[in-house]
């Protein structure tokens, strides 16, 4: 079956950098289809460390161009979505026998003068026996080094990228798997296989982007039947979630002994988040998982520095994900260059296809916008870029006012308790009005799965973000799935099947 009508661009893969580009291009005038084999963030943009980072480590290997960009976007992207995205302080602690401190000192220095600071605090110097971050570690840590950056909910901002490239005229079906492509007539013919129905149709577009991650070597193997396909370095980053360790708002930044370094960060208000880990993967994407010894790895580092040592017993949930990152034969896996890198195909008179190498989820905006460059050049120019100003649904208020949208929102409906307040606001900003509608009581909100978790919301999120499973729900979309119990998952997949959907469709 054939789809009426010319796509100027195809899209093939629901992560952050598929999403972006879909969004930016829709925005200047492009019409844009997107498929993704299962949910939007499912893959590597769900997984990552949650952070909007310059990445203070990547000085270290000479990373400036990426580095620089990379601190330029935190207070852009604050601004566009300060429901799902704000600043958090981060405190490294002043090992003996590690980097030294001047060393320190002159990272963090380039780090508030080469990225536009504006909005976000600088650097500072803490004593750590007399500041509250102190307390959680071992008395041997006096002192430590505190600068800014961002945390960010990946799996929403990916969403959020979607829904409004949506709003603006796209198409993006999830559970829609590229089964081929091919060259006809001076542009491509995609098929696109349905994989809730087992129906295929085929979509014809002008120009195809490759945005697959680490599935993007598959792709061009058998989508496009290349042979000997090697452009990226699959690698896994696992994290471990535990119990609360610190009350403090405040993330830590700890060095290891091998040279590499972990993450302690408040997480989701009742738990802390610990990671990464930087190991070669060469399995299944889809099947990637925490290995025992990554748990011994994050337990081991985090007890060098908290005085209540980190045990296996103490990990109530794991996530994986895998890196595609652009091979630049690096001999080790955290040494692998973090830049994007694209590549154009297609000679005079063929359809073009954009493939993409890398990344990190703080510069999509940004790669995405050198998507667009490649794409005018090819297939003609349209609109300006936009995207730098523009809020992402629900961000439509002051970056600094998060607190003074809470309160609004409870004005607006008052029987909100203020951890629901915050939590709904969090996740949807000023779009918390549109899940909410007429509500005049909680049990306007229908049946409440647990954790607050209620039907007004599910029913929102199937029908404007894509939600097709408890575990779309639970795990990308809320993270309730921490609070609720099996039985509870249980039922509310019972509950979608119930209410039904048409597969990987939204409302325009």
């Amino acid at each position: 079956m054939s789809m009426p009508g010319m796509h100027d661009i195809f899209v093939i893969g629901g992560g952050i950098n598929g999403c972006g580009i879909a969004r930016d291009a829709v925005g200047r005038g492009y019409s844009v289809y997107l498929a993704e084999m299962d949910d939007l963030a499912s893959g590597t943009s769900s997984c990552s460390t949650k952070l909007i980072h310059g990445g203070l480590r990547y000085l270290e290997h000479y990373e400036f161009r990426l580095v620089r960009e990379a601190l330029m976007e935190r207070e852009v992207l604050w601004k566009n979505a300060p429901h799902i995205i704000w600043p958090m302080r981060f405190v490294l602690p002043y090992a003996k026998g590690l980097r030294p401190a001047w060393l320190i000192r002159l990272g963090l220095f380039l780090y508030d003068h080469i990225g536009g600071r504006k909005l976000l605090p600088a650097t500072r110097t803490l004593d750590m026996r007399a500041d509250a971050a102190g307390k959680p570690l071992k008395p041997m840590f006096r002192r430590a080094f505190e600068y800014s950056d961002g945390w960010v909910n990946d799996a929403r901002l990916v969403v959020l990228n979607a829904r409004d490239a949506v709003d603006k005229g796209a198409v993006i079906r999830t559970r829609a798997k590229v089964t081929g492509a091919r060259r006809e007539n001076g542009h491509w013919v995609v098929s696109v296989e349905d994989r809730r129905t087992g129906s295929v149709e085929e979509i014809e577009a002008r120009l195809l982007v490759n945005a697959a991650g680490p599935w993007i070597d598959h792709v061009i193997a058998d989508t496009l039947g290349k042979q000997n396909v090697h452009n990226v370095r699959l690698v896994q980053g696992s994290h471990i979630i535990v119990r609360k360790k610190f009350d403090d708002p405040r993330a830590y930044f700890f060095q290891n002994k091998d040279g590499r370094i972990i993450f302690a960060i408040p997480y989701e208000e009742e738990f802390t988040l610990i990671g990464t880990t930087d190991r070669d993967y060469l399995g299944d994407p889809h099947t990637a998982r925490i290995t025992q010894a990554e748990i011994d790895y994050l337990c081991n580092a985090a007890s060098e520095y908290f005085a209540e040592p980190v045990k296996p017993e103490h990990i109530v949930w794991t996530y994986s994900g895998v890196r595609p990152l652009y091979d630049d034969g690096a001999s080790k896996a955290q040494e692998a260059t973090r830049d994007y890198v694209l590549k154009a195909e297609g000679d005079d008179g063929q359809a073009p296809i954009v493939n993409i190498f890398g990344g990190k989820i703080t510069t999509y905006r940004r790669l995405a916008e050198s998507m667009l460059e490649i794409i005018e050049k090819r297939i003609g120019k349209k609109g300006k870029a936009w995207t730098a100003v523009a809020p992402l649904p629900g961000g439509d208020f002051e970056a600094t006012a998060f607190d003074a949208q809470v309160t609004k929102l409870r004005s607006a409906y008052p029987f909100l308790e203020l951890r629901v307040a915050r939590r709904l606001t969090r996740l949807y900003g000023t779009r918390a009005t549109v899940l909410l509608g007429s509500a005049t009581s909680e049990a306007d909100l229908g049946r409440d799965f647990g954790a607050e978790l209620y039907e007004a919301e599910v029913r929102y999120l199937v029908k404007h973000e894509w939600a097709l499973t408890a575990e779309d729900i639970l795990w990308r979309r809320t993270k309730r799935g921490l609070k609720l119990g099996k039985e509870q998952a249980a039922e509310l997949e019972d509950f979608l099947r119930g209410i039904g959907s048409k597969a990987g469709s939204v409302a325009a």
